[in-house]
């Protein structure tokens, strides 16, 4: 039960946020949807003609808002082509009628379920706390939200409270859904068309197939320098000191046991270099305690205080659960070596066939793939997957890496 409570909370907040995401928004889409009708009405006339190509892009760039959103908070939304030349050519496009048709749900329908969506917890808050500040109010007011409710002392302010108590599980049960049902119009109407669709996956398609290739190629050079500069070297001086010692037998038999000794030593050493290059190609503590303890081993041996947070029924593909671990290990390394931070943290979750990764730390922030710090490299072997990979680093943190990778049904 304590596991459910906090799982619709959790999905509660999140809501919330998608909502809070989708105001900012409708907003424009009603603004937009507002100058839409000013253009029509002024072209009755003659005059609004040639305000139809700005009206248009303003339209494009409110809905490419939307589609930056909705991939954020799922699959991604893929953006169409550049907007015709002509106005009549646009006007005839289906993925231009399309974002018409959006605009004028998101404008209204849209901005009214992020209205109740944001009403829902602020009434919930004013309520809760009502009892504390009641007093000084005028009673003829009524409670907050409520003027049909004349207050006259602590027992009508403690009825308001539990009004906010309601309102609080109305949040928490109402909120995803009004999330969901206001993103839909998004995910119907913004997508290309099928063509254009098929066509764009095509070229993302390649595009991740190259970089996975480039990623392999990558990885395989790691792996053979590891091989070359560790263990090789290694093995050669294990090699020389065996020597050493069947000469040293015959020469001289008191020193044969300390080259041997050093022997034992380089042995240990190349046996120890071998096994990091192993753990570095799948680590085998995968297999042995699954995504959530080999997430746990990581957070124990991070310098910086580290929570993990993982709720994933059942196992992932291992080539899944491998890709969210070396990205976890390579955000952490980057944590302590360029952060700064107090604390990390990484959650996980598994919702249907996406496996997600959040890992957040209160750092300096103003993380950059083009610093050098891994994380293009992190982008390609995430995006080889078919997986999205999302930087958020402010400067002055926090800094936030959210991973999805698909991971089966």
């Amino acid at each position: 039960m304590k596991r459910w409570l906090v799982g619709r909370v959790r999905a509660g907040v999140d809501g919330l946020e998608h909502i809070v995401g989708g105001l900012a928004t409708s907003v424009p889409a009603l603004a937009a949807l507002v100058m839409l009708v000013a253009v029509v009405a002024a072209s009755l006339v003659g005059v609004g003609l040639l305000f139809v190509p700005g009206a248009l892009r303003a339209v494009r760039a409110v809905a490419d808002r939307e589609r930056t959103r909705l991939t954020r908070w799922g699959p991604a939304v893929i953006g169409p082509p550049p907007l015709p030349e002509s106005a009549w050519q646009a006007l005839r496009d289906e993925t231009v009628r399309r974002e018409l048709g959006w605009i004028v749900v998101h404008g209204t329908v849209g901005f009214m379920l992020g209205v109740i969506g944001i009403s829902l917890p602020v009434y919930a808050v004013e309520d809760v706390t009502f009892p504390l500040w009641f007093r000084a109010l005028d009673p003829s007011l009524g409670g907050p939200g409520l003027i049909w409710w004349r207050i006259h002392g602590l027992g009508e302010a403690l009825g308001v409270l539990l009004a906010g108590v309601v309102f609080a599980v109305l949040t928490v049960v109402l909120v995803p859904g009004i999330a969901r049902l206001q993103a839909l119009p998004g995910r119907w109407l913004l997508p290309p068309g099928g063509d254009v669709d098929l066509s764009l996956r095509v070229a993302e398609l390649t595009a991740t197939r190259a970089a996975a290739l480039d990623a392999h190629a990558v990885e395989l050079r790691r792996i053979e320098r590891s091989l070359h500069d560790g263990t090789q070297n290694r093995l050669v001086a294990l090699n020389v000191l065996i020597g050493a010692a069947r000469r040293a037998l015959d020469r001289n038999p008191d020193a044969a046991a300390d080259i041997l000794d050093r022997a034992q030593d380089a042995t240990e050493l190349a046996l120890a270099e071998l096994r990091a290059v192993v753990r570095g190609i799948l680590p085998p503590v995968l297999d042995d305690r699954g995504l959530a303890g080999a997430l746990d081993g990581l957070a124990g041996t991070c310098a910086v205080p580290c929570r993990i947070d993982v709720d994933v029924p059942g196992r992932c593909a291992i080539s899944v659960e491998a890709t969210a671990y070396f990205v976890v290990a390579e955000a952490l390394t980057n944590v302590v070596k360029h952060s700064q931070a107090g604390s990390a943290e990484v959650v996980v979750r598994r919702a249907g066939d996406r496996l997600s990764v959040r890992i957040t730390d209160d750092g300096r922030g103003g993380a950059d793939e083009g610093g050098g710090s891994g994380l293009a490299g992190m982008r390609r072997r995430v995006e080889a997957y078919d997986g999205r990979f999302v930087l958020t680093s402010p400067a002055g943190g926090p800094t936030t890496m959210e991973v999805e990778l698909p991971c089966g049904s």
